[in-house]
């Protein structure tokens, strides 16, 4: 059979016509050191800060030390499967994590991999862990309320949305207690709430998720959590992708309140991953950018303007301090960058006030024109009147003999302390408080004994709910006191009927 040798030339023609070469160029590295949740690679002359980078095994790192000669790694995960000689890769994707709605109500990791055991989560968008924070422009001034339910904060130290409201004070003086109660006093607020648990044990955070699921309060709140148990990398990166999720929203027009439990932890493990960077270390073995750490984290905390959908994010982080030391390395640095703080002290929390509040060092720098004008008008004295009382209660261990003006201080002072107390998850409505703190601050409460405050201020509520509902509405939607004669009128024939005494 003879061969048609222009066919099979036309033949050959033609497949090379229709080639089309497929190949991918990746950049690859060797591992030359790994250890303590930190890689180190040679190759990868074109990685970027904060790139994605995946290592043999199936793990990923975070490129964070760019050198001349190799690239520091931070390993998210397991690292005891990697090796070295090990080929590690770029992804050229810079470090992101899921976000959107689908994640409204679940408990995730860092990476935004769920954790509760709910199966997973199904969203295509992403956003990337580090974002350039609003600028001057692209914000406006904290006017709009954000009502957290507990009467010592709404009257005292009041915060804006948009905020950033340090909370500081020892362990185990209640500063979860008043992020988790701020969350459950959101319901159907419209804030969406993302709570950030930074090396907490993991049975201590499914204890906030429980009590989160039983009043409700899940089903608007996204968990971010990095245990104790977790590496280094994880806490350092946990707030975030908290805060990655939040902008999700922000930019949507929506509230957000972000809670990061607490910064102190994480602050030591970005100092744990510079140590083994063999970054130089400052002050208390810190790197020199721990103060960037936190402040290109809650500069992204904002009230944004209008063209950028006029959403918010209001911000609780937390700081654990030593023995009531708020002149702390990391507590100053936090401290100046918030716009106030709430300090908590251990000797108000054991002798029974709680929230344990000090009104002396507790500040918030934008609130106070963020406060409602009833709030204003019933809470102006409030400060002033506790800091004397503190002041008098000092002075008159001393001696006995009181003249009437101080002993009515005295009795006003115990009254403001009794009335500022609130239970454990109760949070309460702010037009209720309101009208608390008038009776009180009106001399309602006067002749009321120490002791009955709480069963007058339960029974004032009732009252209220049932026979003035009208007057709670008003201040509800007006934001402004009602007449006060009506107001006092109320008042009086409540405590003519009161049951308390």
């Amino acid at each position: 059979m003879a061969l048609n040798t222009q066919e099979i030339s036309a033949l050959i023609k033609q497949q090379l016509d229709g080639f089309k070469p497929s190949f991918e160029v990746t950049e690859t590295g060797v591992v030359t050191y790994v250890g303590d949740g930190i890689a180190r690679a040679q190759g990868l002359e074109k990685a970027m800060s904060g790139e994605l980078l995946r290592f043999a095994n199936g793990s990923f790192g975070m490129a964070q030390n760019l050198e001349t000669n190799d690239v520091g790694i931070i390993i998210l995960g397991d690292f005891t499967g990697i090796r070295e000689g090990d080929t590690v890769t770029r992804t050229g994707k810079i470090m992101e994590v899921p976000v959107g709605e689908a994640l409204i109500g679940r408990v995730v990791n860092p990476l935004g991999q769920p954790v509760d055991g709910l199966g997973v989560i199904k969203t295509k968008r992403t956003r990337p862990v580090e974002a350039a924070a609003p600028g001057v422009m692209q914000r406006k001034s904290v006017k709009e309320p954000f009502q957290t339910g507990i009467k010592a904060i709404d009257a005292l130290v009041p915060i804006g949305r948009g905020q950033r409201e340090l909370i500081i004070g020892d362990r185990q003086t209640g500063k979860t207690s008043i992020a988790i109660d701020a969350i459950l006093n959101q319901k159907e607020q419209d804030v969406i709430c993302i709570y950030v648990a930074i090396g907490q044990k993991e049975s201590t955070v499914r204890t906030q998720v429980e009590t989160l699921r039983r009043y409700g309060a899940l089903d608007y709140t996204i968990v971010v959590t990095a245990s104790a148990s977790q590496p280094s990398p994880l806490l350092f990166l946990a707030p975030y992708a908290g805060v990655a999720m939040a902008e999700e929203f922000m930019y949507q027009g929506k509230h957000v309140l972000i809670v990061y439990d607490d910064l102190s932890k994480q602050a030591v493990a970005y100092r744990e991953l510079s140590l083994l960077l063999r970054r130089p270390p400052g002050r208390e073995a810190y790197p020199g950018d721990v103060f960037y750490l936190h402040s290109r984290l809650l500069e992204r905390s904002a009230k944004v303007s209008d063209e950028l959908g006029g959403g918010s994010i209001t911000a609780l982080p937390f700081i654990e301090t030593q023995a009531g030391d708020i002149s702390a390395y990391i507590a100053t640095n936090v401290i100046s960058i918030t716009d106030g703080q709430i300090f908590l002290k251990d000797n108000l929390f054991n002798s029974g006030i709680r929230p344990a509040l000090d009104a002396g060092s507790s500040v918030s720098r934008v609130g106070g024109s963020a406060q409602i004008k009833a709030m204003k008008k019933v809470a102006g004295t409030l400060r002033i009147d506790l800091a004397s009382y503190r002041e008098l209660e000092a002075f008159t261990q001393f001696g006995s003999d009181l003249d009437a003006a101080t002993q009515a201080k005295l009795n006003r002072g115990r009254r403001t302390v009794e009335v500022l107390k609130q239970p454990l998850h109760q949070p309460i409505p702010v037009e209720k408080q309101v009208v608390l703190l008038y009776a009180l601050t009106h001399g309602f409460l006067d002749t009321v004994p120490v002791q009955d405050i709480l069963t007058f201020e339960s029974q004032l509520y009732d009252y209220f709910d049932l026979h003035h509902d009208d007057l709670l509405s008003h201040i509800r939607e007006t934001k402004d006191l009602p007449d006060e004669a009506v107001l006092d009128a109320a008042i009086r024939s409540f405590k003519a009927e009161a049951s308390y005494k």
